[in-house]
């Protein structure tokens, strides 16, 4: 089992940066991908980015150039640094991981993006 906790959101101005965490109870080094994923109000939830434990990337079109997803193997965090940040970044942001079979949730961490 896996327990996510992710910090870092709130409110920030159209062209500020947030950096979002994610804390895991337990390592992992041995956990393949981990992703971050957003929920704006009245849509569908969708991929941002996620990482491998080999350190590949993926993103999202809509964040490509702006947001970078990074992971710390010895903290067992993944980070979310947010620059650039618009109005349609406005979301609740979960972290994500499957493991063992099983599709892991955090509590989500809310973005909101003023213009």
């Amino acid at each position: 089992q896996v327990q996510l906790v992710e910090s870092g959101g709130g409110l920030v101005q159209a062209g500020g940066s947030l950096r979002l965490s994610c804390a895991a109870s337990r390592t992992i080094f041995s956990i393949n991908i981990m992703g971050w994923y957003r929920q704006a109000p009245g849509k569908q939830r969708e991929l941002v980015a996620d990482i491998t434990s080999g350190g590949r990337t993926n993103y999202a079109d809509s964040v490509k150039g702006r947001f970078t997803i990074s992971r710390d193997n010895a903290k067992n965090t993944v980070y979310l640094q947010m620059n650039r940040l618009k109005p349609e970044d406005t979301a609740v942001y979960y972290c994500n991981t499957v493991y063992v079979g099983h599709n892991y949730w955090g509590q989500g961490t809310q973005v909101a993006v003023s213009s």
